[in-house]
Order: structure tokens, then sequence, then C-alpha cells
């Protein structure tokens, strides 16, 4: 991956090389396993904090937005617009280039024939968040504990995914499932549509319409008793609600982290994610705060101004909640933890304003692996939507239509970084109460 002059490749390049810009991949993130994270103020900062690191092994690292990740290899690069990467010594051989992966083909429309319109409009739950909102859950594997298939056939859990009398997958056919993934991108593309179809997790054998889930069909299994539902999820991973979800209009802050730095971090449409404040910010990447947030809100207002070509039939719609799973990338930086109170508050506020949805309940979960009380920044974020909640009195325009889920106990371990070892079972567990909490605030409206 990494460039080496040819008199270099037998012989291993000095510190003084490893720290020059011609020997960094600009644009690629290094997604090994990260051994700690560090405060930096330029690739550079990054290199040196890696040589002189002697608490950790580091021979590589990854530069992205102030922050410095130390790694012990160039494992899995994948492509990232604000990151550049690079090691010390000893450096590998350049490996063959990864091929470029075939263009996403449009998932087959669904060959389950919609339920005739009964002339009420759709009521479309949006989903927002990252990674674990996304799904990473896996479906098949019958004799696989963690599983989806296993949960279903041999620990008959979520029974309502089964239909005995088919022997096969249930058909949940008062539910529309549509789910989107872009990178940013404000340009609707059909190529980036994920699923399209009356909800169903699909065959029982590998290869099914899902190969791996989100919360989805947990919260479906909330709002059955409701007509003509749509979840509509619009989201990807590895984004921070402070950075890369930040809604529209939120102003540039200060931070003072425990050193004594002061940093100016981002406000919506201001690059890099954050800069030593009196100073003069970098050229701005390629990215500014806030896109993410614009990708996936216009994503999803394109399908509802198209809701016939989603729901087949169905000419009228109503944004009647939104979901949000997320948190995981704010707590790797202790000012966007700090600052995720306030940025979630501001979420719920925009989000509803630009859906011209006042009074769409909005339901919150935690990161699975926090503890109630933890002070460490995802104890924060768990914090922040505990206060958010209705119930906690502290936003009394909250009360009612604002939930948080407390996730710790529905995890069957692991963590959200690590998507909870991909066991079906938490995604499911959190689903369910994500679902049950906003159906119990629908029915109270």
């Amino acid at each position: 991956m990494l460039k080496l002059a040819a008199a270099a490749s037998a012989t291993a390049l000095t510190s003084a090389a490893q720290c020059n810009p011609s020997d960094w991949q600009v644009g690629i993130s290094f997604k090994n396993r990260e051994y700690t994270e560090q405060n930096a103020s330029s690739p550079a900062d990054c290199c040196s904090a890696c040589q002189k690191t002697t608490a950790i092994k580091c021979t590589y690292w990854t530069y992205t937005d102030g922050s410095c990740w130390l790694k012990d290899n160039p494992d899995n690069p994948i492509p990232c617009k604000t990151c550049t990467s690079g090691g010390i010594n000893p450096m590998p051989p350049t490996p063959a280039p990864t091929p470029k992966p075939p263009t996403p083909q449009a998932p087959t429309p669904s060959t389950i024939p919609p339920t005739p319109w009964d002339g009420k409009p759709a009521k479309v739950y949006i989903m927002m968040g990252q990674s674990n909102m996304l799904g990473e859950g896996r479906v098949f594997g019958a004799t696989t504990n963690g599983t989806l298939e296993y949960a279903v056939k041999v620990e008959k859990k979520y029974p309502y995914l089964w239909d005995a009398k088919t022997n096969d997958w249930a058909v949940l056919d008062n539910t529309r499932n549509v789910f989107i993934m872009t990178s940013g991108n404000q340009t609707f593309e059909q190529a980036k549509l994920q699923h399209n179809e009356t909800m169903r997790v699909g065959s029982s054998t590998p290869g099914g319409s899902y190969s791996s889930l989100g919360p989805e069909f947990g919260i479906a299994s909330s709002l059955m008793q409701q007509d003509n539902v749509m979840l509509l999820k619009s989201c990807i991973g590895d984004r921070a609600l402070g950075w890369d979800l930040l809604p529209p209009g939120t102003a540039s802050w200060d931070f003072t982290d425990p050193t004594g730095k002061t940093y100016t971090y981002a406000g919506y449409h201001q690059s890099p994610m954050k800069w030593l404040k009196g100073t003069t910010p970098p050229p701005p990447p390629k990215w500014m705060a806030g896109e993410q947030y614009d990708g996936d809100t216009s994503n999803a207002q394109h399908i509802l101004s198209n809701i016939i070509d989603f729901y087949p039939g169905v000419e009228k719609y109503e944004v009647a909640g939104f979901f949000w799973w997320q948190g995981d990338k704010d707590s790797r930086d202790l000012g966007l933890a700090t600052r995720y109170e306030y940025n979630l508050v501001n979420l719920i506020k925009v989000l509803r304003k630009q859906f011209n949805a006042p009074n769409a309940p909005f339901v919150t979960a935690s990161l699975g692996q926090t503890v109630k009380g933890s002070t460490s920044p995802d104890g924060l974020i768990l914090d922040a939507m505990l206060n958010v909640d209705g119930t906690s009195g502290k936003y009394p325009e909250f009360k009612g239509n604002v939930a948080a889920v407390y996730t710790h106990p529905l995890s069957e371990g692991g963590s959200s970084g690590g998507h909870y070892g991909k066991d079906a079972r938490t995604y499911m567990n959190v689903g369910e109460a994500m679902g049950a909490a906003m159906a119990k605030m629908t029915e109270a409206q």
C-alpha cells in the first residue's frame, strides 16, 4: 500500500523519511485494530507520535480531523476522504492493488404483491445513525449460535418472523422496508438502494434478501398493529453526530481538553472537524460538518416525494416518528462526547422541522456496552440520551414525545465498535425495545 522508493524496498527507511509526505497514503484509513487515539495537529504530528510512543507498540498510524490513531499493521485499508495514513520501520513490500469492487446493483423488487391501498397515508418512521443502525447482525446459520436463524429456529425467539404454515420466513405485509446508504451524497442513486420491498427476512438459505440486519425487524414487531407502515432507513457507518451528522444551523464551539489545549470544533458546513483555537485552520478536506446529515435527509426526502415508487399504491404519507441509534464515533473524541447532549437536542428539533413533523416521537438507543454511572466518554453519551428522555424533566417540551432506550441489559455482549460480535439477538432486542417505546408514545398521542 505505502509508496516505497526502489532503494528503500530492501532496507528500512529512516525515521525522517517515514514522516515525509511523499511516503503517506492520502485518502486511506487503516481499519485494523486501533491501539489508542490521541489529539494531533497534522499527519506529521501523528507520525511523530507513533515513532515516540513507548507505552504501546505502534508501527502504523492514521490521522483524521485532529485525531491520531496508533496501530500495529496496515491491514484492511479503506477509502476515507479525511484520512492520511503512514507507517514507521519496518515497512512491508507494496501489495498488489485491490481490484475495484463492481458497482452495486439495485435490489430485485419484491415478488410479494403489495396489499391494496386502503386510502390511509403511510406512517413513515425514519431511521438514522451509524453502523449499528445500518445493521451487522448475522442472519443465516441454523446451527450457529448468535445468528437470527438459530435464534428463531432453535431458541424459538421472535416467533413473529416465522410462518409455521409455509415453514418459511413470515411476510410482514403491513410494513414496507426501504433502506438507502450513501456517503453524504445528496443526489439519489437507485444503485444505493439496499432494500425496497414488503418486509421479510428472506429465504431460508444464504443469499436471501437479508445477509445482515439492524434493529428494523424488532422495531417492526411493535408497529404491526398500525396500517401502512414504512420503515425508511437512511444511514451509513462510522459517522459522528458532532461532525458528519451535525444538524444545519449548529454554530462552532470551543472545548478545552485535559491537557489544557483549547480546540474550536466546526459548525455546520465548516471544515476540518477541529483545530487549535486561535490558529488558522488547515486547508479544508473534501468533507465538511453535516455532510452526512445532508445526504441522509436528502435521500429520505426523495423517497418521500416519490412515495408511490417505494410503497406501491400508496399516494400519501406522514412522518410518524424518528429512530436514532448512534454515538460510537462521538465517544472516541472527548470534545464530541461532551457536546453530545446539545447536539442531540438540536437534532431532534431540526429533524422535526425539516420533515414537517413537529409532534413526531423520537426514540434514541444507547451503546450496549455502556453502563449507567460510567464516567468515560461513552458514559457521557449515555447520560446525554437519558437527559433528553421526556421522563427526565430536563426538557419539558420532550415529555411524552422523546424516549431513550438503555440497551446494556439488552445486549448479548461485545461493544458497539465491534458491532456486538454481530449477534443478531442484540439487534433484535434493541429493535423491540425501540419499537415498544415508539408505540407507547404514538398510542398516547
